[in-house]
């Protein structure tokens, strides 16, 4: 139970070492370029590999989590990525530099581990919180932007680079001592969790919202440092600073819209994020001034850390048995979301000589996913009121305003004996029982005409010609012009509760 407690704080700083190794080269890239010579396209590639390596490697890492536990993923991939650290401290080319950035993506990739173990040690309505939680361990990207950039100014860039060594030890043993041998583990196949989860639409909208909301974070993240000190000719240490507050503020958000996501409808939430970074993408457009331009950066990161923790408080909620591959193949779609702009900033640049185009690409990928996440919303209610429906225990059948049988529920066909492809497009007239006369049915339309339902008892007969007694309750459903677009019946079988009560007055009589 002790290790259980420490899981979320062990996995956390895990992960902001996981982060701060990540980004290395692009925090420290202003003073690499003034020793190895590089054009802007082969700058943008070196940052760029170590996030598109990563992102790939989210989806084995997420699946092997589910069956070796967090445990061995953390220690084991720590004691990895001594490789390309030191790699990369003795590099003096371009290919040294792309050649370790490769290796480097791992550290990005160990943030499918979390997000995977940890929701197996706290209840479904906490889930958002605490992976908003574990998410903040993006605080390391901050860490690295701000505090590499001064360690290099002292000690040089190389062996700035070969401080992370021993904090990589450090991580490794923690988690080796540390962390739970007990883990629930999941050994179901790769190949059969994949199929289980490909065909799921809500997971590729999942992966669309998270390619955007942690693809600005991460894809700003990268392109904030050396963009501030070519574009607007800040000093490295201030531009480093700038972007690290962006991170900072980013990172604070994301248990933010975890927790909002716990409490609120988290799509209403994602609804306000992709609103927002619509908004101030257009504003970077417009190649504002430094102060706008700010504004409009830490507004994308206000929504992007909302964003990435309202988004994994549905993870779970929808793929509780294949946690790991969809966390991973989610997570894999987000670090792609921060290896593509980059990319495509540069090229635009090259080719315009501004970045208008790009920031005007986000706002419009932002809107398509703003209307996405609306008709999510709205199918998500739709999808909730049928299965209500269809699990109530009492029979429900819809009409349209002509009495011709829509839909009826699995209650209904209990109850009648009748199908659903027996019924549909027929009246209810097929259950009459013949017991009441015209003037019955006369006063039950007159009730829901003048009241807008009607309620009582009537006998009706099943399928098989059994005639029973049911509680009956029509309701005339309306527009918005208050014009009846259909009928509800919604009935209960009483036929045992009225010979009981027979019973009872015949033994009162007695």
């Amino acid at each position: 139970m002790r290790l259980n407690k420490i899981q979320l704080p062990l996995q956390t700083f895990s992960l902001v070492l996981a982060f701060m190794t990540w980004v290395i080269l692009s925090s420290l890239m202003p003073f690499i370029k003034e020793q190895i010579h590089m054009t802007q396209v082969q700058l943008t590639w070196v940052t760029a590999v170590p996030v598109l390596f990563g992102s790939i490697l989210r989806i084995p890492i997420g699946f092997w989590t589910n069956r070796f536990g967090a445990r061995k993923m953390f220690y084991l991939n720590f004691i990895l990525l001594l490789a390309p650290i030191y790699w990369i401290s003795r590099a003096e080319s371009f290919n040294d530099l792309i050649i370790g950035g490769l290796f480097l993506g791992l550290s990005g990739a160990l943030f499918s581990i979390g997000v995977t173990s940890l929701p197996k040690y706290y209840p479904k309505e906490r889930h958002g919180f605490v992976n908003g939680i574990y998410g903040m361990g993006n605080a390391g990207t901050a860490i690295s932007t701000f505090g590499a950039p001064v360690l290099a100014n002292h000690f040089g860039w190389s062996t700035t680079v070969l401080f992370y060594s021993g904090l990589l030890v450090v991580f490794a043993a923690l988690n080796f001592l540390m962390g739970d041998r007990e883990e629930t583990r999941v050994n179901t196949p790769l190949t059969e969790q994949v199929k289980s989860v490909y065909r799921n639409q809500k997971l590729w909208y999942l992966s669309i919202f998270y390619f955007i909301t942690f693809g600005s974070f991460v894809a700003f993240t990268v392109y904030l440092p050396n963009f501030l000190v070519s574009y607007f000719h800040l000093a490295k240490v201030d531009a480093g600073m700038r972007t690290a507050g962006f991170i900072v503020l980013a990172t604070i958000m994301r248990p933010v819209g975890g927790f909002l996501g716990d409490k609120l409808n988290p799509f209403k939430v994602l609804m306000f994020v992709f609103g927002g970074l619509t908004i101030a993408a257009v504003l970077l457009s417009f190649a504002p001034t430094i102060g706008l331009y700010t504004v409009g950066c830490l507004t994308i990161a206000f929504c992007a850390g909302i964003g990435n923790g309202a988004i994994f408080k549905l993870v779970p909620l929808y793929f509780s048995k294949q946690a790991g591959i969809a966390n991973g193949i989610i997570s894999a779609m987000g670090g792609l979301g921060g290896f593509f702009p980059p990319l495509m900033l540069a090229m635009l640049f090259s080719l315009t000589g501004h970045y208008a185009i790009g920031f005007m690409a986000l706002s419009e990928v932002a809107l398509a996913s703003l209307i996405l996440v609306i008709f999510m919303y709205y199918q998500e209610r739709l999808g909730l009121s049928s299965t209500i429906i269809e699990n109530a225990v009492e029979g429900i059948m819809i009409t349209d305003k002509n009495g011709t049988i829509r839909s009826v529920n699995a209650s209904f066909s209990k109850l009648t004996g009748y199908q659903a492809n027996e019924v549909i497009g027929k009246t209810p007239s097929l259950l009459k029982s013949g017991k009441q006369d015209r003037e019955f049915y006369n006063e039950m339309w007159n009730s829901i005409r003048n009241q807008g339902f009607w309620q009582g008892a009537i006998w009706n007969r099943k399928k098989n010609g059994d005639i029973y007694l049911e509680w009956l309750t029509i309701t005339a459903v309306k527009n918005e012009a208050g014009e009846v677009i259909h009928y509800s019946g919604m009935f209960s079988d009483i036929t045992h509760q009225d010979k009981m009560g027979q019973m009872k007055g015949s033994e009162a009589s007695a």
